[in-house]
């Protein structure tokens, strides 16, 4: 492998095992509670994992939910999320299609609807926050605007 060869592309499902994604696949319809945001079955929310993704060097695109952000609005640690709106208007996903994210440079984006490729090292790793819950963490090396 050359020293500039892309690094891996991790896709979203694969972060979600068999189970989870059967259920996904034969979900029924989704319930609206009253007046807040139409739930997912507790049992997709248990935040199951892959452990063959456990400390897997790659990249994957998503949208940012910022966490912390510096003074000048430099985002330093965030949730990333497969859909634009997660965690804001629509039910927040599984924990194991969230991935907590801390770029110690930081960066500054437009527009949180502007998705991002975050590439570093994949590591499982649950972290709750007031925001939501992720199954899997990474210290990025890298956070680019996401061009196909």
């Amino acid at each position: 492998m050359s020293a500039y060869s892309e690094p891996r592309e991790i896709d979203w499902l694969e972060l979600m095992p068999a189970e989870d994604l059967a259920l996904l696949e034969n979900m029924p319809d989704v319930v609206h509670e009253g007046d807040g945001p139409p739930l997912l079955p507790d049992e997709i929310m248990t935040g199951r994992v892959v452990p063959e993704m456990a400390d897997i060097e790659g990249r994957i695109p998503g949208f940012v939910v910022p966490l912390k952000t510096t003074k000048d609005m430099r985002i330093l640690e965030f949730f990333l999320v497969p859909y634009y709106g997660a965690c804001i208007h629509v039910p927040p996903p599984p924990p194991n299609q969230i991935i907590h994210i801390k770029y110690k440079q930081g960066f500054k984006l437009d527009a949180l609807y502007d998705p991002v490729w975050v590439k570093g090292t994949l590591v499982i790793d649950r972290t709750e926050t007031a925001v939501g819950t992720s199954s899997y963490s990474m210290v990025a090396k890298a956070v680019e605007p996401y061009e196909e």
